[in-house]
C-alpha cells in the first residue's frame, strides 16, 4: 500500500519521493543460498543467525541504556534540529523511533553508541535520503505508514565512550592461579600482554547457577528449526559442555582507571599485593581477591577474570565512568565507593 501523504508532511517530494528502485539493496540473498550445496546453505544461515543475534543483544543494551536515564523523544521535524544543537562534535548514545497510525506509542527503529562518528553526521545519514540508512526510513515511512519518527540521545565524553566498548566489544580474560604449596593460599598468575599505558580495566568473578542443565533445544532456540527431534534428545559431549557454559555468568565488581599508573601496574597491584600498603579505595577489591586465595582443601576460588582498554590519559578524567558502567550493565559495582 502506497501512503496517502498525511505522513512526514514537512518533507519535500525530492526528499521523501518514490524510492522503490532502492529497494533491492535490502534483498535477503535468497536466489544466492539457493544455488548453495545444503550443507553450505545451513552453515551460512547459522552464521548469519549467531551474528544477527550478537547485534541485536547489542542493541538492546543500548536502548536499556537509554531507558534508564529517561530521554524524552524528539519529533524529527527538520534539519535545523541539528544545527540548533550543535552536534557536529558531540559523541552520543542516540535511538531513533517512530510511531504509526494505530499506535502512537514510540517503538526502536534503530539504537546506536555513536564512538567514533560525531552524533551529528550519523544522525544526518539516518535522515539523508542518500545514505543506505536514510532509504530505509524513508521506505518505511511510505510503505509501512510510519506516522512520525523521532530521536533522542545521550551526549557521552570519549572516556565514557571507551568504557561502554570495554563493557561490550572486549572479551573477559580469565586469570589462572597456582596450586596451593604447603598450605591453603594460591596466588594469581595474571596473563603476558597487557599494556603499560594508561587506560580503563574491570574485574569480574565468574557466578555459577546451581540448576539442571536445561534441554539442549532451549539453548540453541534460533538453529532449532534445522535439527530433529531425535539429535535433540541425545546432546553430545560438546553439546553439555556449551550448556555448562552457557549457566555460568560472569559479575563485575570492579572498574578500575589507570591515570597515575599504568594498567599493568595497576593489575599487578591489585592481584600480587598485600592489601594493608594500600588506601582505602584499593582495600574493597584487594581484600576480596586476598580472601579469594585463601581455599579450603578440596575447594576452588572463585574463577576472575579482567578485560581492560587503553585511553589517552588525557580524557581518563572526564565522564562518570562508574555510573556509566553501572547503567549498562544494570547493577551496582560492589567494590567501586
Amino acid at each position: 500500500m502506497e501512503s496517502d501523504g498525511s505522513t512526514m508532511e514537512e518533507y519535500s517530494q525530492e526528499d521523501w519521493g518514490n524510492h522503490s528502485q532502492d529497494l533491492h539493496c535490502y534483498q535477503t540473498g535468497e536466489q544466492e543460498l539457493d544455488e548453495m550445496p545444503t550443507t553450505k546453505r545451513t552453515l551460512k544461515i547459522k552464521q548469519e543467525s549467531s551474528e544477527d543475534t550478537q547485534k541485536r543483544d547489542v542493541m538492546q543494551n543500548i536502548m536499556q541504556i537509554l531507558e534508564s536515564v529517561q530521554l524524552k523523544w524528539e519529533l524529527f521535524q527538520s534539519w535545523t534540529d541539528f544545527s540548533r544543537l550543535h552536534l557536529s562534535n558531540k559523541l552520543a548514545i542516540f535511538g531513533i523511533g517512530y510511531n504509526t497510525r494505530w499506535k502512537e506509542d514510540i517503538r526502536y527503529h534503530y539504537a546506536e553508541i555513536s564512538s567514533q562518528v560525531p552524533l551529528g553526521k550519523r544522525l544526518r545519514e539516518y535522515f539523508n535520503s542518500e545514505k543506505p540508512e536514510g532509504r530505509v526510513i524513508m521506505t518505511r515511512v511510505q510503505k509501512m505508514n510510519w506516522k512520525n519518527v523521532y530521536y533522542k540521545f545521550l551526549e557521552i565524553t570519549i572516556s565514557e565512550a571507551r568504557c561502554l566498548e570495554l563493557h561490550m566489544e572486549i572479551d573477559w580474560i580469565p586469570i589462572a592461579h597456582s596450586k596451593p604449596t604447603g598450605g591453603n593460599v594460591v596466588q594469581y598468575l595474571l596473563p603476558g600482554g597487557i599494556p603499560k599505558s594508561p587506560g580503563l580495566y574491570a574485574i569480574g568473578y565468574e557466578e555459577c547457577h546451581e540448576k539442571l542443565p536445561s534441554p539442549l533445544a532451549e539453548h540453541r532456540a534460533p538453529d532449532a528449526g534445522n535439527e530433529t527431534p531425535g539429535e535433540l534428545e541425545v546432546p553430545s559431549p560438546q553439546a553439555s559442555l556449551r550448556v555448562d557454559m552457557e549457566s555460568a555468568r560472569i559479575i563485575y565488581c570492579y572498574l578500575g582507571i589507570a591515570e597515575v599508573r599504568t594498567l599493568q601496574q595497576c593489575l599487578f597491584l591489585h592481584f600480587q599485593a598485600n592489601t594493608k600498603t594500600f588506601s582505602k579505595d584499593w582495600v574493597g577489591i584487594n581484600a576480596f581477591l586476598s580472601q579469594n586465595c585463601v581455599v579450603e582443601p578440596g575447594v576452588s576460588p572463585k574463577s576472575i577474570y579482567i578485560k581492560f582498554v587503553e585511553v589517552e590519559r588525557d580524557f581518563l578524567s572526564a565522564g562518570s565512568l562508574v555510573e556509566c558502567l553501572e547503567k549498562a550493565i544494570g547493577y551496582p559495582l560492589k567494590f567501586n565507593n
